[in-house]
């Protein structure tokens, strides 16, 4: 089995690196910078316990693969790049390939079983950072984190007990899961405080009732739609021994994935994947989210502006909901 990661930034990047370290056959695929330091220089990881540079194979598109049979490939690029990422892959990729997505958000693995037949959703707990070029941070320690994988939309079979053997070998807690989504539905409303933490920083006063705000209309739009999602006490326990932060070359994390894109400037952010999904959810059954409308709205605004986390509060955003 080799590993076509796509999307080699922090969870890629540290995830392509742990297999590569492990003996596993890994190709990333990344893009501008980031593609020309791994290519010059190697990827760097840097974690608690070590700093190394590794050669990885990289290319920059899909195309540049020499595809295999035995290929799986773990989809890492952001939602809102999903899209462009699997019409590049279905035109060169085979067939039956399979797609891991190990993003955030529902709507990854709808987009890709349009054009996949063999799909696979993923819940991944792993604090990672890519805020530089060439860089990855992993903050947990021993383990880099956890990844249970599942079929979509469910089941499992036997890739699912290869892929968590494989991740298991390589720093990750992972396991099959055949009802994977509920899982991913929990974390989406954990993920709705990403953009909380992009706009107002991570340790902006009063931002917990905009939290829970975000939270509370996000648990409602599931109840209504009748989707299933694992409990909070359920979530605690998984992820419990498995996430263990510690600093790296001396440096706290920052925040999360939304976070780092708006820090590092980038053109366009997860929210309306994730805060979004609430508000699509909302329209579509009639629950009112004027919470996570106005963050996805702000966070739009962030991005054509050029923001950095922490230019809003959180008192200004509860005062414009009224």
């Amino acid at each position: 089995m080799r590993f076509i990661v796509f999307g080699a930034g922090a969870i890629g990047g540290v995830v392509g690196a742990r297999l590569h370290q492990s003996g596993r056959e890994a190709v990333l695929i990344a893009r501008g910078a980031h593609y020309e330091a791994i290519v010059r220089h190697g990827l760097r990881l840097e974690s608690p316990d070590e700093s190394v540079t590794l050669e990885i194979p990289a290319v920059a598109e899909p195309g540049a693969v020499a595809w295999r049979e035995d290929d799986v490939v773990l989809l890492a690029t952001k939602t809102q790049d999903t899209a462009g990422a699997l019409g590049a892959l279905v035109e060169v990729a085979p067939a039956a390939v399979p797609i891991v997505c190990l993003q955030n958000g529902v709507e990854n693995e709808r987009l890709a079983l349009r054009l996949f037949r063999r799909v696979y959703g993923s819940l991944v707990m792993a604090p990672t950072a890519h805020l530089e070029p060439g860089l990855v941070l992993a903050y947990s320690t021993p383990l880099s984190g956890g990844i249970d994988i599942g079929r979509y939309p469910d089941g499992v079979d036997s890739l699912c007990d290869e892929l968590a053997a494989a991740l298991s070998q390589a720093r990750f807690s992972s396991l099959a899961r055949p009802r994977i989504m509920r899982w991913k539905y929990v974390k989406l409303l954990t993920n709705l405080g990403n953009v909380v933490e992009a706009l107002c920083g991570t340790d902006a006063d009063g931002d917990e009732e905009l939290l829970a705000r975000a939270r509370d209309e996000g648990s409602a739009c599931l109840r209504a739609a009748a989707i299933d999602f694992a409990s909070d006490e359920e979530d605690a326990e998984r992820r419990r021994d498995v996430l263990r932060l510690a600093p790296v070359a001396g440096r706290e994390r920052g925040g999360g994935s939304t976070w780092q894109s708006l820090t590092r400037g980038a053109a366009s952010i997860e929210t309306d994947y994730l805060n979004g999904e609430i508000v699509l959810l909302g329209r579509l059954h009639g629950v009112p989210t004027p919470v996570n409308a106005l963050l996805c709205e702000l966070a739009r605004e962030a991005v054509r502006r050029g923001a950095r986390p922490g230019d809003v509060s959180p008192a200004d955003v509860l005062a414009r909901l009224g």
